[in-house]
This record gives C-alpha cells, sequence and structure tokens, in this order.
C-alpha cells in the first residue's frame, strides 16, 4: 500500500469512526479494539490505528490497552468548550479569507449564492404551494456548505481549517440532518438566516476582516445554538418527499 493511499484510508476511518460517535452509534465508554473497528470498516489495522491516534489526541476515546481504545464521555461542559473553539475558528477563518481571497474566490462566492437565492425562492414557492420541498431544501443545504468551504478556502490557512475538522460540534452529516429537521419544522424563521451571507462577501471585498470576523461568529454561534435545541415545531411544515 502506497503511502498516499494509507493516509487517505486513515482519513477515511478517521471521519466514519467520529460520525459514529457523534451520533451516538458508538456510545460513550462503549469499548473498540482496533480489529473489530478494521473489520467493521472492511480495511487492514493499519490506517485504523493511524485514525485511533487522532481521535485520542482530539480527546474523543481513551487508550485502555495496547490495541483496545474507550469512546471517551463527553460531558455538557465539554460540548461548550467545542462550541466556543469552533466559534472562534470559524471567524479567524473569515478574518484571514477578508485578508487573502482573490477576486475569483470572491465571484465564486457570489455564484453560490446565487445558487442559494435560486433554491430558496423554489423552496418557498413550494412550501407555499403545500408541494414537496424536502429534495430542494437538502440541495439549499449543500451549497451552503460548499460555501462554507469556499470562505475556508479564500483563507489559505490549513492549519486553521485542519483545527476546525477536529473539532467541529456536529459532523457534517449530521448538521445536515439537524438544519433540514428544523427547516421543515419553522421554514419561515430558519430560511431567513441564510439572507446574511451576503453581508459577509460584501466584508470579504471590502478587505474588512473586523466584520468578516464580527459576522461569521455571529452566524455560527446562531446555527450552534439553533442545532442543540429541540426543534421549533410551532408552525406546521410543508409536505416532505
Amino acid at each position: 500500500m502506497t503511502e498516499e493511499s494509507r493516509e487517505t484510508l486513515a482519513g477515511r476511518a478517521y471521519r466514519e469512526v467520529q460520525e459514529a460517535i457523534a451520533t451516538g452509534e458508538l456510545a460513550p465508554n462503549e469499548k473498540i479494539t482496533e480489529r473489530g473497528l478494521a473489520e467493521r470498516l472492511d480495511m487492514s489495522p493499519t490506517p485504523v490505528r493511524e485514525a485511533l491516534r487522532r481521535l485520542e489526541q482530539d480527546g474523543m476515546i481513551q487508550r485502555s490497552g495496547p490495541r483496545t481504545v474507550v469512546v471517551a464521555d463527553i460531558g455538557a461542559a465539554a460540548v461548550e468548550d467545542l462550541v466556543e473553539v469552533e466559534v472562534a475558528l470559524r471567524g479567524l477563518i473569515a478574518r484571514f479569507a477578508a485578508r487573502r481571497a482573490t477576486p475569483s474566490q470572491l465571484d465564486h462566492l457570489d455564484a453560490l449564492l446565487d445558487e442559494a437565492d435560486d433554491l430558496l425562492i423554489v423552496s418557498r414557492q413550494r412550501l407555499a404551494d403545500g408541494r414537496p420541498v424536502e429534495r430542494h431544501l437538502g440541495t439549499l443545504l449543500d451549497v451552503m456548505q460548499r460555501f462554507n468551504d469556499a470562505v475556508a478556502d479564500c483563507a489559505g490557512n490549513a492549519v486553521l481549517v485542519r483545527l476546525l475538522d477536529q473539532t467541529r460540534v456536529f459532523t457534517r452529516a449530521e448538521r445536515k440532518s439537524r438544519t433540514l429537521e428544523r427547516v421543515l419544522a419553522n421554514h419561515e424563521r430558519n430560511l431567513a438566516r441564510y439572507a446574511g451571507h451576503r453581508a459577509l462577501v460584501r466584508a470579504l471585498r471590502a478587505g474588512d476582516a473586523e466584520t468578516a470576523e464580527r459576522l461569521a461568529i455571529e452566524d455560527v454561534r446562531a446555527g450552534l445554538e439553533d442545532l442543540r435545541r429541540e426543534p421549533d415545531r410551532s408552525r406546521t411544515p410543508g409536505p416532505v418527499a
């Protein structure tokens, strides 16, 4: 196995175990063996061992033996700490992006928001007509994830991006499913949040690092607080498909 393919497998193992822990598929204090996890992921023990080493450094697992680990019991205080770290990192990424974004990168951000706006219009119309909307909302969330990734690319700071990947409160899949659930429960309030991203791009174009950081922090903090609450079902959602 080449060094590159081993790194790819280790990265996949890391992401899959991280997601299993975040979703509760692997419960706190559950014992994991390298061999058992390798069989579960259908790969050799070497990349699994490397993934577990990273997860141990992240505090998501604890070593209980030479080839055995236990899923860490991350309490409420630790989650609060993760929230603060993710908020700060997203703010720093926006600050760096304001300093380093190229015109073509900024044009790409606007193009993604144009795509999101079109999806918003269609989604609102379908909701008003009582037609299924889940597929359109799912596509919208994918576009906004591409937008966030593009902002990170503008920052040109691989260290910040790597730290963010290691400290996210929710995995990408969990974030998408939770957000979709909340939008469907109360679409007026939740869809309105996406209007604020234009202001971020304007700040990036102006090279206004302070405003860009503030806008990013406000957005991610509000988003994380919403994701951690029970969905607001004060409005009746439209049909889904």
